[in-house]
């Protein structure tokens, strides 16, 4: 299923694979011949897909322009995920590559996983099970909160942001979102209200983000805008990392101003994976103090993390194979689809 040694696959080749995802995509487009690396795509890897012309990969692949250069026969990234913040777009254009990624698969699994940490917060259901299991069954600091009656604050009303909505409306929570294109009707449909993102923050008990991670995202969350926030509100994340400020955070949560965060991601999460291999890296002092935020973060009791698995469910899972293959035929047929960007698509 591609062996890690080779210098160069053939025409179709998938990197971060796992065995289900190499068994699913040699039986639906076996014909293709495609190739398979469980590592990520990046500079050390790039040489392994240098004969592709169509490349697919998953969040931790880093595609820029160094890579692109490895990759002289390329004509499509299908990235295996809604965002498309690893892959540079603009080198992709330049090079004639189009890129495209699965818009829709894990709607309803985010905005499960959403509630599922609300309620670990909210119910201190984490805290009660590490104390469980050492043995001890009091109940001291355990008490919790009822989320009927609570104001939620959706930053984002796309397809996740409005399945968060109508799981909230199911506890009896308050909704106010905020987001730059504001649809008319839906409002009055699920019960929630748009308002502008200082008074959201405001006013929120628990703070949801679900936008994408683009330059003007980024950070979106940093120190001022923590201060706007209820006192003692949650913040929760399972968007991109880079929307919040690490160290912006820890300081709200220092401070007091937020009880609690659940995040299932995390600014430069990238980094765990390349933690062992940080120290042989020249100048990477920056690289090394995001490292020992995030491992600080993690161990706050009032933090609870999860490795970006709010997507992770079976039936997500099959729709995002389902999807990738489609546009993987599709653009090979001449008909590309879901294309987010690069070059402007032409006929196979």
């Amino acid at each position: 299923m591609g062996d890690p040694g080779r210098q160069a696959d053939g025409r179709v080749v998938f990197f971060e694979t796992t065995p289900r995802e190499q068994a699913y995509f040699s039986e639906v487009i076996g014909a293709l011949a495609p190739t398979f690396h469980p590592t990520p795509l990046d500079g050390a890897t790039a040489d392994l897909a240098a004969e592709a012309e169509v490349v697919s990969v998953f969040i931790h692949s880093r595609v820029d322009r160094g890579v692109l250069e490895h990759l002289p026969r390329l004509r499509l990234i299908a990235t295996r995920s809604t965002g498309y913040d690893h892959i540079d777009l603009a080198a992709c254009a330049a090079r004639g590559v189009v890129v495209a990624n699965v818009p829709f698969y894990g709607e309803t699994s985010v905005a499960e996983h959403t509630f599922g940490l609300i309620l670990a917060l909210s119910r201190n259901i984490h805290r009660a099970y590490v104390r469980t299991q050492r043995g001890d069954f009091s109940l001291a600091g355990l008490e919790g909160f009822d989320l009927r009656g609570k104001t939620l604050g959706v930053v984002g009303t796309g397809s996740i942001g409005l399945h968060v909505i109508r799981i909230a409306k199911g506890f009896g929570m308050e909704v106010v979102a905020y987001d730059r294109q504001q649809d008319r009707i839906l409002p009055d449909v699920l019960g929630y209200r748009y308002i502008p993102l200082e008074e959201l923050l405001a006013v929120s008990d628990i703070v949801s983000l679900h936008v994408p991670y683009l330059a003007a995202t980024h950070h979106l969350m940093n120190r001022e805008r923590f201060a706007r926030m209820k006192r003692g509100a949650l913040l929760i994340n399972t968007a991109r990392g880079g929307l919040v400020d690490t160290e912006a955070l820890m300081w709200a949560l220092d401070e007091g101003i937020l009880a609690g965060a659940g995040l299932d991601v995390l600014e430069g999460e990238e980094l765990i994976q390349e933690e062992s291999q940080l120290l042989t890296q020249p100048a990477v002092e920056d690289k090394l103090r995001a490292l020992l935020r995030q491992h600080l973060l993690v161990r706050r009791e009032n933090v609870v993390v999860t490795p970006h698995i709010a997507f992770y469910s079976t039936e997500a899972v099959r729709r995002i194979m389902d999807e990738t293959s489609a546009n993987i035929q599709s653009f090979l047929e001449g008909h590309p689809r879901n294309v987010v960007g690069g070059a402007a698509p032409t006929r196979a």
